[in-house]
């Protein structure tokens, strides 16, 4: 670190260290949710923000990408450098509770890096605090290798099954969600705070289910949003729908996806569908009159591609996230079905998710040509597409 940069960092290792020492004081007044207008207002202040859902090639899941013994920033800094080229300025990264357990300061250590590498780049990402997808029993240690041939084979969720059932733990989880936005708070390198992917989400692949969970996740969804407000932070707080239709009828919802709705302070959705069923769920939340994130689209393989969704989002002024940037050991190229049917023999005729190869070409060029000319127009603005050569 430069001497600026360690000053800066001690300095929040001190307001960590008041943090952690008022969780056991009387509890301060959260911050409220912001209203439309001051949400409005801090979106106006943004560039249209285009990125990915990012974890470096060497990692199979967030563990790996952030432990110390595995975390790679001169990766993570050549693979920015290459999103930075192509005219993407945030990407969504998601951490883990465990890391924060087994070491609080050398996690935000790492983090504080990984800020200073993405905004050499012009980039500044959402964090993603909770996760409900794929593996229910987090293991914190050397990662298994990627199942050859299966999507997101290693990828775990946060809080594990067993944490997430018993409510003795959640003072934990408490701890680490203010201390984590606390610390970071009033870093204008971070574009937002998406307190819980998915969270009604079942788990996917071939785990067996946990039992009870969205009952859980009811409960403890709610208190997350009290955490992170009580850290007062100056970005915005998040969960987005991702499931069903008519998200914009209150009667439709689910009790999860009515604090997802109601509690965050910009909207956020998943869409990996067709260009008019990712318009109309658009659409819908835009009827919240608050700003919108899409955090999760491009499945070339359900009909969600960025030809057909990135210019939609660009004429709506919604945030656009996709699925995965470069080619690794998440092997999320391939499609959700390797579950049920590995591709260890045959490669799927088109790539899934993913934007790059590992060595940083393009799967598609087209593709990169697309994000660069819409990046690079004004806010609300789809410019028409030149000619391209076929591919």
């Amino acid at each position: 670190m430069t001497i600026g940069s360690t000053a800066r960092w001690a300095s929040r290792q001190a307001a960590g260290a008041l943090l952690a020492l008022s969780l056991t004081a009387a509890p301060a007044a959260a911050r409220p949710q912001w209203t439309k207008a001051e949400a409005n207002r801090w979106y106006a202040g943004q560039p249209w923000r285009v990125g990915s859902n990012y974890v470096p090639a060497s990692a199979i899941n967030q563990l790996e990408m952030w432990q110390a013994a595995s975390f790679d920033p001169a990766r993570i800094d050549r693979e920015l450098g290459w999103a930075q080229a192509m005219g993407m300025t945030t990407m969504r990264v998601f951490l883990h509770n465990l890391l924060w357990e087994q070491d609080a300061a050398g996690f935000k250590q790492r983090i504080e890096a990984f800020l200073a590498i993405a905004a050499r780049h012009d980039i500044k990402p959402v964090f993603v605090l909770f996760d409900s997808c794929w593996d229910p029993n987090p293991q914190l240690g050397p990662q298994h290798p990627p199942i050859p041939g299966v999507h997101n084979s290693g990828w775990v969720q946060a809080p594990g099954a067993a944490r997430l059932a018993d409510a003795r733990q959640y003072p934990k989880l408490e701890a680490y969600v203010k201390d984590i936005v606390g610390s970071f708070a009033r870093d204008d390198r971070i574009f937002a705070w998406d307190v819980w992917n998915e969270p009604n989400n079942g788990g996917g692949g071939n785990y067996a289910p946990t039992p009870d969970k969205n009952k859980y996740v009811a409960r403890l969804l709610d208190q997350v949003f009290d955490w992170a407000e009580a850290a007062d932070p100056t970005q915005p707080l998040t969960s987005g729908v991702w499931i069903g239709d008519h998200w914009d009828r209150m009667e439709t919802l689910d009790a999860i996806e009515r604090i997802q709705v109601t509690r965050s302070d910009v909207i956020s959705f998943h869409d990996y569908s067709w260009p008019e069923i990712f318009e109309r769920r658009a659409r819908q939340m835009l009827s919240y009159g608050r700003p919108v994130l899409c955090t999760e689209y491009m499945a070339r393989g359900a009909g969600s591609t960025f030809d057909g969704s990135l210019p939609i989002g660009k004429r709506l002024n919604i945030a656009m996230i996709n699925w995965g940037f470069v080619d690794g050991r998440t092997q999320t190229r391939l499609p959700w079905d390797s579950w049920k049917k590995p591709y260890t023999f045959d490669q799927p005729a088109v790539w899934f998710h993913e934007v790059l190869r590992a060595d940083g070409t393009p799967y598609r060029p087209a593709e990169v040509m697309l994000i660069r000319r819409l990046t690079a127009a004004p806010k609300g603005v789809v410019p028409p597409m030149p000619a391209v050569a076929a591919e």
